[in-house]
């Protein structure tokens, strides 16, 4: 029991401080998050599309496939399948029909694929085409229901992406956007570099802004705001944003932070608090650009789900991931596909948590062991 006797306080050096009360001693008060409605924010996983996208190796079709069927079963309602891009430019899209047309679809997930040109749109919608005439059709979700489309903020990105300008590809964008959008699928914007190029530097915000608006007006429900390069910091991610939200409303737009100096889950952060609800993430860290020399992978799916553990943010996800997404099961995944490839995940929850299980395990042999001795 406390004594109501006065306490006296001393310094490091042994010397009285000051007097007073064991009453006036109070805790700390933290808020307390756990008990609190969650902000929701949703999570695009883009490890299937961006995240291969720059791998060297053939990756085998049964592995991508296994791969959206793993993320989709640990909750992910939003995944970015492949891309209708031409083999010839990105060989690891290849075969992105006979992905989504194979792979075991789960109704509440939204499977997107990227298209840059009306060829790729004539791609997908053969597919669906085929889809659609097949007694499937009454049972099971479309190989896809989401198209994402693409420009950047700097003409010499867009240039070497799409060999032409940010004003000519939003012009022979929209054509696409609305046969799109006719056919009843939805449509997801991306701005590349909307912080730094890897050819012309520090990115003009207010260019970011345009595009971002552009992209809205034509008929995107999403516009992605790409750190392509990831040399963005939480300051720069706040000033890019506050510039954009002036014509563009905040519950539009998403974060796509690459990790290439490391500060992707602070400008997650960033991004969430001026407003931002939806997070591009990647499993294992997976990714690079192949038109953005120097840049590494998406931030960590682990990564992200791990820092927003206890915080007023709360991810959502599918009843297979118990309404949110199972951080466990993104993290086996993560090692998983990052083995298919050769090499460890470079997510750092994910290596953590995977060590610890490891550790775990092992203590808890030792124990059986112990016990029988």
């Amino acid at each position: 029991m406390l004594s109501s006797s006065p306490l006296r306080v001393f310094t490091s050096s042994g010397t009285p401080f000051r007097s007073c009360s064991a009453a006036l001693i109070t805790r700390r008060k933290f808020r307390n998050y756990a008990t609190q409605a969650k902000i929701p924010v949703n999570i695009v996983e883009v490890g299937p599309r961006d995240g291969l996208q720059n791998e060297k190796g053939v990756i085998p079709v049964d592995v991508k496939v296994e791969l959206i069927e793993k993320l989709a079963l640990a909750g992910c309602n939003n995944i970015e399948a492949g891309s209708f891009v031409s083999p010839k430019w990105v060989p690891q899209m290849a075969g992105t029909g006979e992905i989504i047309s194979r792979m075991h679809r789960l109704p509440d997930v939204h499977y997107a694929v990227l298209v840059p040109n009306q060829k790729g749109l004539d791609g997908l919608l053969s597919v669906l085409n085929t889809y659609n005439s097949s007694p499937d059709s009454e049972s099971v979700p479309p190989p896809s229901d989401e198209i994402s489309v693409f420009t950047a903020a700097t003409d010499a990105f867009t240039r070497a992406n799409l060999n032409t300008s940010i004003a000519e590809s939003l012009v022979k964008m929209a054509p696409m956007v609305r046969a799109a959008l006719d056919k009843g699928l939805r449509v997801r914007g991306y701005v590349s570099v909307a912080i730094a190029c890897p050819y012309t530097g520090q990115v003009d915000y207010k260019k970011v802004r345009e595009v971002s608006r552009e992209l809205l007006e034509m008929g995107c429900y999403e516009v992605s705001l790409g750190d392509t390069v990831g040399r963005g910091t939480p300051s720069q991610v706040a000033e890019m944003l506050e510039e954009v939200k002036k014509d563009v409303p905040v519950e539009k737009l998403a974060g796509h932070f690459h990790d290439t100096f490391g500060t992707a889950v602070a400008n997650v952060f960033t991004a969430l608090e001026h407003g931002v609800r939806t997070i591009d993430s990647s499993v294992g860290g997976l990714g690079g650009c192949p038109y953005s020399p120097g840049a590494t992978g998406n931030v960590a799916t682990e990564d992200v789900l791990y820092a927003l553990q206890g915080s007023k943010y709360g991810i959502t996800g599918t009843e297979y991931g118990k309404g949110t997404i199972d951080l466990d099961q993104i993290t086996e995944i993560g090692w998983w596909i990052s083995e298919k490839l050769g090499r460890e995940s470079v997510s750092r929850a994910g290596r953590a948590l995977r060590a610890k299980k490891i550790r775990d395990a092992e203590m808890a042999k030792d124990g059986e062991v112990r016990a029988k001795l």
